[in-house]
């Protein structure tokens, strides 16, 4: 499908939310994702076609994908291409897919576990319950390498959800969580019932780690839900 780019915000210093305007009524459910195609001259091994999750809630005038892009140094072609886009340019857009949505019993239990950009999949869920007015009981957890790149807060309070942040490289004046994500801290944040899902979003090696941990802590594989960004091996 054929999409518009109209614009682009900075949610942090590196972490930018793309908007696109569909070309006809595009229906999809929150936290699912995409393919976006750029094609574009000379481009390096990532190649002309990346995936993204939605950030934006199926509510939402425009679709959006938020990423992250380095501080300093390089960045793949794709990723220049996408930053030098031009209000009003055509891209083509895959049909949305994937199943990192929420249950449709709405008294399950849910813990929400972020690491850096995994945070959009959660931020298009929480979105939805915020326009719908439809609560979950979900307890949230979500990694960023330093405070510069906390993101979406206004998202989680009007979705009524409180998120225990944690930072790996803080400031000294950082009063939070602190270090990495485990499987420990996720237990004892929410004492799993046998009905609890665990949703687990960001960089691949931490999807693994902390799914392997978390069954050896006795979880079913059943209650753990994952989604992975390739090319991302840190928050």
């Amino acid at each position: 499908m054929q999409v518009t780019f109209d614009h682009s915000a900075h949610e942090a210093a590196n972490i930018i939310t793309f908007y696109f305007k569909p070309e006809r009524p595009f229906d999809y459910t929150a936290g699912q994702f995409i393919q976006l195609s750029l094609p574009h001259a000379e481009a390096d091994e990532r190649g002309q076609k990346h995936w993204f999750t939605l950030s934006s809630s199926p509510t939402d005038e425009f679709l959006t994908i938020t990423t992250k892009f380095p501080l300093e140094g390089p960045t793949s072609t794709f990723k220049q291409t996408l930053r030098g886009l031009k209000s009003g340019t055509p891209v083509d857009m895959s049909d949305p897919m994937g199943d990192f949505v929420l249950p449709k019993m709405t008294q399950t239990p849910l813990v929400f576990v972020a690491g850096g950009i995994g945070i959009t999949p959660f931020h298009s869920i929480l979105s939805w319950l915020a326009s719908t007015r439809e609560t979950r009981p979900i307890k949230l957890l979500y990694a960023v390498h330093s405070e510069d790149e906390i993101i979406f807060q206004d998202t989680f309070a009007n979705a009524g959800v409180h998120a225990t942040i944690v930072v790996q490289d803080p400031t000294e004046s950082w009063g939070g969580e602190r270090g990495h994500i485990s499987a420990e801290m996720i237990l004892g944040l929410e004492k799993p019932t046998e009905d609890t899902l665990v949703y687990v979003s960001g960089p691949e090696p931490m999807v693994e780690q902390i799914h392997a941990d978390l069954k050896k802590a006795g979880l079913r594989p059943s209650q753990l839900v994952g989604d992975f960004f390739p090319n991302y091996k840190d928050y």
